[in-house]
Formats: C-alpha cells, structure tokens, sequence
C-alpha cells in the first residue's frame, strides 16, 4: 500500500491534486505546532488565502471548511500525551479518526507506533496529512473515508481530538466507540470540552494547556483534556 512517506497522491480522486500540493506548500509553510514544537504542520496564516482552494474543485461544490489548515486543541493535547507518555502507544496499532492536519497521528508515529491509520473524509485534509506526514519524516496509512458505520479496524487504540461539536456526528462517533471497546479496542479522547462530549463514557487522564484556533500569540493558554472512552456499563 501507497503510504504518505512515499505517495502523496495516492487516494486522492475528487480534486486536482496537483494544484491542492502546490497551494499548501506555496502558501503554507509548515511550522511548529502550538503547544507541541515537535511537529511541524503547513498551517494557514493571515496571508494564506483559503478562500482560493474553492476554486480547485472541478465538480462545482463547496468545499468542506479547512480544519485541517490548523492545530486544533483536542488534537494538540491526544499529541501532547503521546510525547509526555510515549508508552501510550510505543509498539501499538493506531487509528486517528478525523485526523485533520494528522497532528495526533504523526506524535504517535514519532514516539514509535508500529502502525499508524488516519481516517480522514476531505480531500484537502488528505493531502495536507501526507504532506505534513512527509514534513516530520513518518508514514501514515491514510483512509480517505468514513468508517465510523463500520466494523472496527485492527487496531489496538483509537484517539479522536475535537470531533464533538456537532451531534450528529458525535453520535456516529459514539456507536463506532461503543464498537471498538467491544472489541478490545482501547480509545482516546482530546478534546476542550465541546457542546456534544459524551462526559458519562469518559474518564479524565490528562489536562493540557494549548492553544485554541484563531488565538492571538498573546491571548492566553485554555485548557484542553484527554479522556479514556468507557462505554455506559463497563
């Protein structure tokens, strides 16, 4: 299989991408991640011009608003724990689901994952996570779709950072979780407190203080937590 280290094309079908590549890297430097300077990220900046990706689509749609152009607080603090506590998951099998810029899927490749999946449906955020993936010297498996109807995969931790703030898709996320813990399957939460996190299946593990997007250099640190994810009744 194509990985991010050696194909960064590679499952990309719905935009030119070609034109997306030379966007982010003349556009978006990458640069040490907020609150984890051990990663390097293409981010978006004042002068970036995102608006301009709405013109690469050859089918006429709007394109999915660009998360994936920043470090998010849930996954800066899923990456933060991985650094500070690598046996989190050193020789383990890791899915990041809605990777975005694939911050927690890239701290877990450097502190030595045997295996690293990111689930992503964007096709920008796929391309920006081979190339930040490239950026930090990782491979990747990247799955360009929703796999939250399915089965869980083989994996041996899931981690999921901001994907709770909408209910629809917090509910997706939560049978999918339900799933994987069935199945042995440990999983993470990043996240700085949304309006659909499902506080009756976690239990708190970690505290961080990052950067939340949009914040000033100067604005200060917020809280952002990690959570184990325990389905009602364990």
């Amino acid at each position: 299989m194509p990985t991010a280290a050696t194909n960064p094309d590679f499952g990309h079908r719905t935009r030119r991408p070609s034109s997306i590549l030379e966007f982010i890297r003349s556009n978006m430097p990458a640069v040490p991640a907020p609150s984890v300077p051990e990663i390097q990220i293409h981010s978006a900046g004042p002068a970036s011009g995102l608006r301009r990706l709405s013109k690469l689509d050859t089918e006429g749609r709007r394109p999915a608003p660009p998360y994936w152009a920043y470090s998010w607080p849930g996954g800066a603090a899923l990456a933060r724990r991985f650094f500070d506590q690598p046996e989190t998951v050193f020789g383990r099998r890791v899915l990041d689901l809605g990777a975005g810029s694939g911050i927690a899927a890239i701290a877990a490749a450097k502190c030595r994952a045997i295996e690293v999946i990111a689930a992503e449906i964007d096709p920008n955020a796929v391309v920006a996570l081979r190339l930040n993936a490239l950026a930090n010297g990782v491979t990747i498996k990247i799955v360009a779709a929703d796999i939250t109807g399915g089965e869980p995969p083989a994996v041996d931790l899931v981690a999921v950072g901001d994907l709770f703030y909408d209910n629809d898709i917090a509910q997706r996320v939560i049978a999918f979780l339900d799933r994987c813990r069935a199945a042995g399957i440990d999983a993470l939460i990043g996240d700085p407190g949304r309006a659909y996190l499902p506080h009756d299946r976690l239990r708190l593990v970690a505290e961080y203080p990052v950067r939340d997007i949009g914040d000033a250099k100067s604005a200060g640190l917020r809280t952002s937590r990690v959570f184990a994810y325990e389905p009602k009744g364990a």
